[in-house]
Parts: structure tokens; C-alpha cells; sequence
């Protein structure tokens, strides 16, 4: 992807980091996060507008804490530096960070100095959110308090000269009141970006680059009909037609009667070359036993390279394996040295040997609302764009511990019943993912005059913008009482329903 502009976001582990991606293409600036120990060379070749210094969970002086390159401040290049990147900052220019006596946590009115092109059009207090417990007690030389609090005496700082600006707060959550702005100010006023990166731009480039890439050699597409998989195939398609093949593995793990609406819309629908494979016992075979998530998502994501080899054979000679990996795959598969939270099939569980040329990700820069943005761009249908998101191994991690033909089966009726009541309660447009989960917990229960002895099944349901965080959906109750009724007497084996109210973090959207 070539940009004009382009932000560098150096990453220190915080809680937020990716969040601080988001809000900076909200301002049509390209980003890209990189570990916070980038070579300055790395920087040079780069040639960012800008750098962003994330929190992080550390404090300056502990043993191992996480430092960048002191020259970093010496290339001319606007810095802003976040919670504990403003501390880094102010350690490595000389000034003081101190222990707190009292961690400062909440939203907390914020007294700013105004004249600061950081703060322009800003009020002269601004309520944002606090996470700290270290703060800094002086600031470097050449700089000025730019920000403070009743308790943080350092809330923001500036060295105009030199573009350098930390701020104590976390500009990137809803919590800071326009905080948006802040960041916006700071890639307008301070790097004079001009925001050059928008979907259609990203839609036309990306299609010329594959073009150059790929030229009149042949692709082969992992689709499974989820957006991200559909929206690199139609690039894909629009890139270099005929010479793309789209194969779409079966592997009995798929929602309800997803596998004939899959074959139905790409093949009719946009005359994409698509081979079905019907792969289910294949999988089951190789999963059977198997209760670690993690080992889960590494035999599918082998199983699936070794059907698209197969297939390849088939069809003559095959350069390229495309990809719907995205940004949060990547992130959450290990960024540098950061820790990994899950393997993804697409980045993580690959097998050593790949009978390919190369496999390529034209959506591994995007988060998935500029995935949806990209689809409508190229003109796939709304209904598609904005369906459910599904993960790659399917319904292999919806069912906890071992899977059976018949989990799988108690599985799609349930969520199928709990997918068709949103829809019809007209929730379907505000809740960004809503599933079911079978459980691998039995409970005691009665039906009729008869003890029974079966399977739990939890419903899942978020609100979030980014998928980096989430809040439970608030799923009116007569609607709650309706699904679960329905599934506990339409579902066999089935006889006890419960609602996830647990949000991300702490926990993950899903629930392996």
C-alpha cells in the first residue's frame, strides 16, 4: 500500500494501543503499529509525518522497562507520546518521573492551556481519562505544561520548538471528550498531514498493486463467505478476473445452512471460479479428542492449507494463496514481541511447508470497519458486507472441549434460533456480533414429568466499533426469555440457557 503520509505508531503494550490506530485513520491518516524498539534506519526508510508512543503497563525505572532509541528524538520528526510514552519522553530528555502516592485512575477534568496547536478549539478544561500511577514531576528542558490536573501537576507538555508533546491522559477512549480531536490536531496542526487515506483510494491501489503483482499468473482464494475472506476475493476478482480460483472448504463447521448460501452468492451472483470442497469428515477426523482451543486452531488452519494444496494439483499450476487476514488478526497473533492473546488460522497456525509462491493478505492492514467500508466500495451488497462476523475455524471453537457431529448439529439449531429472534426484533443493525456457545457443561433440569441431564448453551452478544473492545448488548428481556424458551424446546439436548455479560477485555469476543 502506498501512502504519501503515513503515522508510525511505536508500541509499548498498553491497553489501548490499537485503539490509537483507529482513531488516527478515523482522521484519514494512514498508520502503521510497530514494536517501540524500531531501528531508527527502519524510521528513515519509513519517512513518517509523525510517531505515537503508546502506554504501557511498565514504569521507567523498573529493570527491563521498554525504551525506544534516544535518537529517535533527534530525527525532526513531531512526536506525540501517551500516557507512558509521555513518561518515556520525559525520562530519556532529562526530566523527572515520579511514583505516585495514589494511583489516578477515572475521567478527571483536565485545566489545558489552549494556545497549544494540540488544543486548539479546545475549552479551557477538558474531562479525560486518567490511568496512572507514575507521573512527571518536572518536565525535560525547552519544555512547557501545556495540561494539568488537581492531583497531576504534569497533565500535558509541549516543546513547540521541536514538535515534541506528551499528555498524561488517553486521548484514543470515548471516556476523554474529544479526544479524537486531540489526536486530530496533533497529525493536522503539528505534522501537517493532509489525509490522504480513504477506502477508494485504498480500493484502487490495492487492485493495481495486485495487478503488478500477480500479473497473468493464478491465485487461489481461501474463501469461507465471512467479510473479510469475501471482500479479498472480489479484490481479488477485480484484479486479475478469471486467473483468480476461489476455494471454499466446507469443513462442516459453518453456521446453518451457510455452505449453500456461500456457493449460491459467489458463483451466481459474481461469476467468481469457485470449487466447493464438502471436507466435513475430513476435519472431524483430525479433531476428534480435541479440547485445547489453541491445538484447534492449528489442525484447521493446516487442514485447510493441505485442501487447497490438493485442489491446486488439480487445477494446474498455482502461484499465490490470498488470504482475509486483518489488523486485529495480526495484532492479537503477537505484534512483535508483544504477547499473544490467540493463535489465528491465518497467521498463526500455518504449517512450515506452503506449496505456494507466496500467500497474499490485501486486507492485513485494515481493521474490520474499513473491511466493510472496502466491500461497499467495490460494490459487494449490504447484506453481505454487514453479516455476522465468524471466525475463521467456524463453529470449532463455539463448541467448548471435544467436537462430535452432534454438538455441532445441537449447536447451529441453537444459534440459528437466537440469530433469527435479533433479526426480528430488529436488533440485528445495533449489535455488532451475537452468537451461541455450546457449552461443555451438563446440568440437572426437568421437562414434563422427566429428569433430564443435558447441555448449557450461552449466548454471546456485543456492542463495539473496533472489535478491539466490546460491551455486552443489552438484549431486552422478553427477547432473552423468548430465545431461550425456543432453544430449550426446540433444541434436543438443550436444557439450560445463560447471557454472557462479560466484556472485552476482560474477555475475548469469543469464547475460545
Amino acid at each position: 500500500m502506498k501512502n504519501n503520509e503515513l503515522v508510525l505508531i511505536l508500541d509499548f503494550f498498553g491497553q489501548y494501543n490499537q485503539l490509537i490506530a483507529r482513531r488516527v485513520r478515523e482522521c484519514n491518516v494512514y498508520c502503521e503499529i510497530v514494536p517501540y524498539d524500531i531501528s531508527i534506519e527502519k524510521i528513515k526508510e519509513k519517512n513518517p509525518k509523525g510517531i505515537i508512543f503508546t502506554g504501557g503497563p511498565s514504569s521507567v525505572y523498573v529493570e527491563d522497562a521498554k525504551m525506544c532509541d534516544e535518537k529517535i528524538f533527534e530525527l525532526g520528526i513531531p512526536i506525540l507520546g501517551i500516557c507512558y510514552g509521555m513518561q518515556i519522553m520525559t525520562h530519556i530528555l532529562g526530566g523527572n518521573v515520579t511514583r505516585a502516592s495514589t494511583r489516578e485512575y477515572g475521567v478527571l477534568p483536565v485545566e489545558i492551556d489552549n494556545s497549544s496547536l494540540l488544543f486548539t478549539n479546545f475549552n479551557n478544561t477538558n474531562d479525560c481519562l486518567m490511568s496512572h500511577t507514575d507521573y512527571v514531576s518536572n518536565v525535560p528542558e525547552g519544555f512547557k505544561i501545556i495540561g494539568k490536573t488537581s492531583n497531576c501537576p504534569t497533565a500535558a507538555m509541549e516543546n513547540s520548538k521541536k514538535k515534541l508533546y506528551g499528555i498524561q491522559f488517553h486521548p484514543e477512549v470515548n471516556n476523554t471528550v474529544n479526544g479524537t480531536n486531540i489526536i486530530k490536531n496533533f497529525l493536522y496542526n503539528i505534522c501537517d498531514c493532509t489525509g490522504d487515506w480513504k477506502m477508494s483510494s485504498f480500493v484502487n491501489e490495492t487492485i493495481n498493486t495486485l495487478k503488478e503483482k500477480i500479473g497473468d499468473k493464478k491465485a487461489l482464494c481461501a474463501l469461507s463467505g465471512g467479510v473479510d475472506s469475501s471482500v479479498a476475493a472480489v479484490l481479488l476478482h477485480k484484479a486479475i478476473g478469471k486467473n483468480l480460483t476461489c476455494i471454499f472448504v466446507d469443513h462442516g463447521l459453518l453456521r446453518k445452512n451457510e455452505g449453500d448460501e456461500v456457493e449460491d452468492i459467489f458463483r451466481n451472483q459474481f461469476d467468481i471460479n469457485l470449487i466447493r470442497v464438502n471436507a466435513k469428515d475430513r476435519f472431524l477426523e483430525k479433531l476428534a479428542g480435541v479440547t485445547d482451543p489453541e491445538t484447534k486452531r492449528k489442525i484447521i488452519g493446516e487442514e485447510f492449507i493441505r485442501v487447497f494444496e490438493e485442489e491446486a494439483k488439480k487445477i494446474g499450476t498455482v502461484d499465490y494463496l490470498v488470504q482475509g487476514t486483518i489488523y486485529p488478526d495480526v495484532i492479537e497473533s503477537g505484534l512483535g514481541k508483544g504477547t499473544t492473546i490467540k493463535s489465528h488460522h491465518n497467521v498463526g497456525g500455518l504449517p512450515d511447508y506452503v506449496d505456494f509462491k507466496e500467500i497474499v493478505e490485501p486486507l492485513r492492514d485494515l481493521f474490520k470497519d474499513e473491511v466493510r467500508k472496502t466491500g461497499l466500495e467495490l460494490g459487494i451488497p449490504e447484506n453481505l458486507v454487514y453479516r455476522q462476523p465468524f471466525p475463521g475455524p467456524g463453529l470449532a471453537i463455539r463448541v467448548i472441549g471435544d467436537i462430535t457431529d452432534d454438538k455441532l448439529t445441537i449447536l447451529k439449531d441453537a444459534d440459528a434460533i437466537f440469530r433469527e429472534e435479533i433479526k426480528l426484533a430488529r436488533l440485528d443493525k445495533d449489535i455488532n456480533q451475537y452468537f451461541a456457545v455450546l457449552t461443555n457443561l451438563k446440568s440437572v433440569g426437568v421437562m414434563g414429568d422427566d429428569r433430564t441431564y443435558d447441555y448449557t448453551i450461552a449466548l454471546r452478544a456485543v456492542s463495539t466499533s473496533d472489535f478491539m473492545t466490546a460491551i455486552w448488548a443489552r438484549i431486552p428481556y422478553e427477547i432473552l426469555e423468548k430465545v431461550s424458551s425456543r432453544i430449550v424446546n426446540e433444541v434436543s439436548h438443550v436444557n439450560r440457557v445463560v447471557y454472557d455479560i462479560t466484556g472485552k477485555p476482560p474477555a475475548t469476543i469469543e469464547w475460545e
